[in-house]
């Protein structure tokens, strides 16, 4: 069985977790690391026995010559490090969301099909073993056809949480749903509707975002819909992060570190003992718990391995990592406009930027990159 060649570019934390699930997995080996700044790559490289160490990333693809490059940086930095990266004709898995609009995600979708490679997007969620307790018991009809799913962010101002933790939620949902195929969405700022001056750049660097509170209603293909919340609360709860699904004949909730089942498609509480039902997760047989990788990115992992082994597409690719993209800007534009937007765009370019500009506005000003400072600022000019 083959052993595949893995570099990481960017040593930080989302690259130390890639980094230590890469390490432990027996089919996959760290050839190199990547980090402009030597104190990063030194400390992983230290972690994960790794010495051969780079601040150029293409002479690192040059001289160790990987099947998979890891791209977990910053969202903003995605874009041209994909396209780099795809240059040398290697796979990669870029950290989520794949790029800050939809005019760059289909140009990395459109590298990778010229240079023949895949791209996957670490949604680790989705593969996570949570996701394959809920996907077995689906699988196995346990709650009979599907109807509406329900999904909630941590807490975060509504436009930075639909960026950064709806692309995980929306990805999930997506794995039942199978294809979104149109988005109607209401989003405020200071309690009413947004408007163009309430288009601001993410923190996070994650592009142009608005709304303080997200509500989304998702169509899917085999008359499924769903219903996405990206709400802004007081403190972030993570307990909020989860989701429901709805079917004929039971109900199934999801959150990373948990699945439940309740085999009753109504149900109102009586009193009497909790009637959802606790799934046994599901690991793959060589992961070791003790060990520091995470098991969800330690079965990103196990399905890129099997994807690339088998000749397709990682359960997470490039392709729903950019619809996920479209479900996204569908959210902003519905709300911009005012109307049901239908999926795929045929205008790929941003809606909030193209908003702001149809009302004879510039960009918005830049904002601080970190979310403490930024939401702050943003709270104070919403109270003006």
């Amino acid at each position: 069985m083959k052993t595949y060649r893995v570099a990481i570019l960017g040593c930080r934390g989302r690259g130390t977790a890639a980094a230590r699930a890469y390490h432990a997995h027996p089919r996959t080996e760290i050839v190199a690391l990547c980090d402009l700044v030597e104190e990063r790559r030194n400390t992983l490289g230290d972690e994960v026995g790794v010495s051969t160490r780079y601040a150029d990333l293409d002479v690192m693809i040059k001289d160790t010559s990987p099947d998979i490059v890891a791209i977990p940086t910053g969202t903003e930095f995605h874009y041209d490090l994909c396209m780099r990266v795809l240059e040398h004709g290697v796979h990669i898995e870029v950290e989520k969301p794949m790029c800050i609009d939809l005019l760059q995600a289909d140009d990395v979708i459109r590298k990778s099909e010229e240079k023949g490679v895949q791209v996957a997007v670490h949604h680790q969620g989705r593969v996570g073993s949570s996701m394959q307790a809920i996907s077995r018991a689906y699988n196995e009809g346990k709650i009979g056809e599907l109807r509406y799913m329900y999904g909630s962010g941590k807490g975060y101002y509504g436009g930075y949480g639909l960026m950064n933790i709806g692309t995980h939620m929306l990805n999930n949902m997506l794995h039942f749903g199978k294809k979104c195929v149109s988005v109607a969405a209401h989003l405020t700022s200071g309690g009413k509707s947004i408007t163009p001056e309430d288009v601001v750049p993410s923190p996070s660097g994650m592009g142009t975002i608005a709304g303080e509170y997200i509500t989304a209603t998702l169509q899917y293909e085999g008359n499924v819909t769903g219903t996405l919340l990206q709400h802004r609360f007081n403190t972030m709860d993570t307990n909020a992060y989860s989701m429901e699904l709805f079917g004929t004949e039971g109900r199934l909730f999801w959150k990373s570190a948990g699945a439940w089942l309740l085999p009753t498609p109504h149900y109102l509480p009586d009193g009497n003992n909790d009637k959802w039902e606790s799934l046994d997760l599901v690991f793959p047989d060589h992961y070791n718990p003790k060990s520091n990788a995470s098991q969800d990115d330690y079965w990103f992992v196990e399905d890129y391995v099997n994807a690339l082994d088998e000749g397709r597409e990682h359960t997470c690719s490039g392709k729903e990592g950019r619809h996920i993209i479209e479900m996204m800007m569908g959210i902003f534009e519905s709300a911009a406009y005012g109307e049901n937007v239908k999926l795929p765009q045929e205008n790929r370019t941003h809606p909030l930027l193209r908003w702001r500009e149809e009302n004879g506005l510039l960009p918005p000003d830049e904002m601080p990159r970190g979310y403490g400072e930024w939401v702050n600022l943003e709270t104070k000019r919403i109270n003006n």
